[in-house]
Order: C-alpha cells, then structure tokens, then sequence
C-alpha cells in the first residue's frame, strides 16, 4: 500500500470509526436540516467543516499551535450540543435563513475538531519526510468519509419524511434531540473543569 492510499484510508476509518462517533454526530446535526434535493448545499457544508478540520490538523501537525487535548476532548461535544440546540430552537425558515448558520459551524467547529486528532497523527507523521501528501490524503479520505456519512442519512431521512410521512420539522427535532442527548453523555466523559 502506498503512502496516499495509506492516509486515504485512514481519513475514511478516522470519520466511520463508531468508537469516536463524535465526528458522525456532528456531521448528522448538520446535515438533518437538510433533504435530498439540497445535495449542493450539503457538499459544501461537509467540505467547510474539512477545511477547518484540515487547517487545525495541519497546524497541530506542524507543531505551530498547541492546545490541551484534555479541553479539545470537552469542545468537540460542546460543538456537538449547540448544532442539534440551533436545530431544535432555530429550526429552517422559509427562506432557508435558519440553516445558513449550519456553514459557520461547519467551519468553525471544525477547526475544534481537528485539533482532536492531531496528537496521533502527529505521531504517525513524524516517521515522514514530506507531511503534505499524508496530511492531503488523510483530508480527502474524511471528506469522502463525510460525504458517506451523508448520503446514508440523506437516504434513511427521505424514506422516513418520504414514505413513512413522517414530518420534517418533527425528524428534523427528533433526530437533533438524539443528539443532543448524546453529545451530553460525551461532554459528562470529557469533563475539562
């Protein structure tokens, strides 16, 4: 296996791994908002959330910032639990103006979160000599991961607003409450304080 391939694979197993579903539950709170049809907008928001993951990543692997993983570990479910808040209390108008917030988050939020993974990686990059390819492949690897991630939700929430008529805002709550939830249980794990 090449040094591509072999990043690649661990950006996609990084994203699926259901042992830190943390990554899995922020990328559902995002997404709920959303349906089939509003794909575009999807890629862009999972790729928002990429970039600020990539840039962190990069940063901590590059040893230019340097964060407490103890308090890195405790924001990542904080980012978790405002995204499903904003879909439970700000739920999509009309106009769509309640989602728009969701790039922000995708972005920002991001950044919080790569930083969580940057210790291992730094780990394993410091056997490289150039970090640039593996720190490309591993980001490519999670963008694919994500979008998985989000064409299976995509799927599962059209089969149940679709056929089963079940209502939007009513999937949209219910599937943002779970996560909430979650995203609490992680939180009470992580104590920082």
């Amino acid at each position: 296996m090449n040094q591509f391939q072999l990043y690649f694979n661990l950006g996609i197993q990084h994203i699926l791994d259901l042992k830190g579903f943390d990554h899995i539950l922020f990328v559902l709170a995002l997404a709920v908002v959303y349906m089939m049809k509003d794909w575009g907008r999807i890629l862009v928001l999972v790729t928002a959330f990429t970039i600020g993951h990539s840039l962190t990543l990069a940063l901590a692997t590059l040893n230019v910032i340097r964060i407490n993983t103890d308090l890195v570990e405790f924001l990542i479910p904080v980012t978790i639990a405002i995204t499903a808040l904003v879909n439970i209390f700000k739920p999509k108008s009309a106009s769509g103006r309640g989602v728009q917030i969701n790039y922000l988050f995708a972005l920002c939020f991001g950044l919080i979160h790569g930083l969580g993974f940057s210790n291992y990686l730094r780990t394993l990059l410091g056997k490289e000599q150039s970090i640039f390819t593996p720190l490309l492949a591993f980001n490519l690897g999670l963008e694919v991961g994500q979008v998985v991630i989000v064409v299976l939700f995509l799927l599962v929430s059209t089969l149940i607003t679709g056929i089963f008529r079940v209502n939007k805002k009513e999937w949209v709550l219910v599937i943002s409450s779970i996560i909430l939830g979650m995203s609490f249980m992680i939180l009470l794990d992580s104590v920082y304080w």
